[in-house]
C-alpha cells in the first residue's frame, strides 16, 4: 500500500508540473509535457507518468487557482472567434474541437476546427479568394483504436485569434476521431451547439 501511495504522489506531482508547463509554457502535447515535467522533478520511472486525464484535471485546477480572472475572458474571446470561423466555413460542415470547446483554452490556444469535404482544395480556394495567408501542414489523426492517418491541416490568423483547421473526408463526419486525453470519440460542436454554449456562459 505504501508503494502505491508513493506512486500516486509522484503521478500527482508530475501532473501538476505538466499542467503548469501547458498553461504557462504553451506546450500542447500532453506526452511531451509529462516527460518534461518528470525530468524537471528528477523522476525517471515510466510507471509514474500520469494519464492525460490527470494532466487535464490538474490544468483545470491550475487555471482556477492562478488564472481565475483572465482565463474565462480569453476563453470567451476564442469562442467568439470560433463562431465566426464556423460561419466562414459553413459549406464544409465545420465542427469546433479541442481546448476552446472543452473550456481549457488559454492565451496559447488556437481555435481548432474539423472541416469535412472530399475536395480539400476547395478549402484552400476559399482562403485564397479572401486573400487569407495560411500555412499548410499535415496532421496525424486517430480515426479509431487501430487506424491512424495523415490529413491536411491549415493554420492562419483571424484578428488576434490563431485558427487551426484539419480537413477530413466527408465520411468521417459520422465518426469522431479519438481524443488525446482518454482515447474516446472527440467532443465536437456545431455552430448551433457553440451558440448555445456562449448563451449559457453569458448567463453565469
Amino acid at each position: 500500500m505504501r508503494g502505491r501511495g508513493t506512486t500516486q504522489e509522484l503521478r500527482r506531482r508530475i501532473a501538476i508540473e505538466a499542467a503548469r508547463l501547458v498553461s504557462e509554457g504553451g506546450l500542447r502535447d500532453y506526452r511531451h509535457a509529462k516527460e518534461k515535467a518528470a525530468a524537471r522533478l528528477g523522476i525517471f520511472d515510466e510507471s509514474s507518468l500520469p494519464k492525460n486525464s490527470e494532466v487535464e484535471d490538474a490544468l483545470r485546477e491550475h487555471q482556477r487557482l492562478f488564472h481565475a480572472d483572465d482565463q474565462p475572458r480569453t476563453l470567451r474571446r476564442l469562442r467568439e472567434a470560433a463562431r465566426e470561423a464556423l460561419r466562414f466555413f459553413a459549406r464544409f460542415e465545420p465542427r469546433l474541437v479541442g481546448a476552446v470547446l472543452d473550456g481549457t483554452a488559454d492565451v496559447h490556444s488556437a481555435v481548432c476546427l474539423h472541416l469535412y469535404t472530399d475536395q480539400p482544395n476547395d478549402v484552400l480556394a476559399q482562403l485564397q479568394e479572401r486573400r487569407i495567408a495560411y500555412e499548410e501542414v499535415s496532421r496525424r489523426v486517430r480515426v479509431d483504436r487501430v487506424t491512424t492517418r495523415d490529413y491536411p491541416a491549415l493554420r492562419f490568423s483571424a484578428g488576434d485569434a490563431p485558427i487551426d483547421v484539419t480537413v477530413l473526408p466527408y465520411d468521417l463526419l459520422r465518426q469522431a476521431p479519438l481524443d488525446r486525453v482518454g482515447e474516446r470519440p472527440m467532443q465536437r460542436a456545431s455552430l448551433a451547439a457553440l451558440d448555445s454554449l456562449l448563451h449559457d456562459s453569458a448567463r453565469d
